[in-house]
């Protein structure tokens, strides 16, 4: 019992270490963006997708062997639904990812926290009536982009990108990379998504992205303006990438995965 205890515990550990990563890297990339001007990436924003798929790529490379990485809580549910992932573990999972995503931030803040002041303080901006510099941290909605667009967006990319995990990880999917490039192309899935559609609210496509450096703005003096934020804004990144996760899965899982060799790349079947 204790080892299962343990090894549950380094699992959490890792999915809090994951997001931690993810955040850190894409939400530096992201005051990079917006805090400097001129910025070294408003005119080449491939940059900052990539940077963000790259931090996905290092975050399953460092924590892939304990946990599997889901590093997102629309993954854990679809794992949990069609992979044999134990329901258990799901909302310890969720809990481990929201920390990560709000130590991460808290880590950005360390780094930019000058910065961001020095932001605010020249654009005349308030931190709890303006949201100032708050797009370095979590998703807003664009340009023409009401709260309900948010959502089907959320739910359309997310869904997208759960089947491109599902697809890359699947031990039947004799197209799938080999070894550990899966990885890459995860990473490279996530940059692709930020760059076809980053603008429409900045690509959530992950609760605890979201909702963890929601909770540190929320605690360290954004207030309103991150939670419950304008508009009541802050359950579209939460709930869109969960409904959007289940429609990737569920994509996959009943209209490719059945057509597909009974063994693929390995030798003996295991649960997919």
């Amino acid at each position: 019992m204790d080892k299962v205890k343990n090894s549950l515990w380094g699992e959490l550990i890792a999915e809090c270490l994951a997001v931690l990563i993810i955040i850190l890297v894409g939400d530096s990339v992201a005051a990079m963006y917006s805090l400097y001007d001129p910025s070294p990436y408003q005119l080449s924003y491939w940059g900052v997708a990539i940077t963000w798929g790259l931090g996905v790529t290092l975050a399953i490379y460092v924590t892939g062997a304990v946990s599997g990485t889901h590093a997102n809580p629309a993954v854990t549910l679809a794992l949990a639904c069609y992979r044999g992932f134990a329901w258990r573990k799901v909302l310890p999972y969720w809990v481990a990812q929201v920390v990560g995503g709000f130590l991460g931030a808290c880590l950005v803040y360390a780094l930019y926290g000058s910065v961001i002041v020095h932001y605010a303080v020249s654009h005349h901006l308030d931190f709890a009536n303006d949201g100032a510099a708050s797009g370095v941290f979590f998703t807003h909605p664009g340009d023409f982009v009401t709260p309900l667009h948010a959502l089907l967006n959320e739910t359309i990319l997310t869904a997208f990108l759960v089947l491109g995990i599902f697809a890359v990880t699947c031990q039947y999917n004799t197209a799938a990379p080999q070894a550990n490039s899966g990885a890459l192309i995860i990473g490279l899935l996530v940059a692709i998504i930020g760059a076809s559609s980053g603008y429409l609210e900045g690509w959530a496509i992950n609760p605890a992205r979201d909702f963890g450096p929601r909770l540190f703005c929320f605690v360290a003096g954004w207030g309103r303006t991150a939670l419950p934020s304008p508009q009541n804004y802050w359950w579209v990144p939460v709930v869109g990438p969960l409904m959007g996760g289940l429609i990737g899965a569920t994509i996959y899982q009943t209209l490719l995965r059945p057509f597909m060799p009974a063994l693929g790349r390995h030798s003996t079947p295991a649960a997919d």
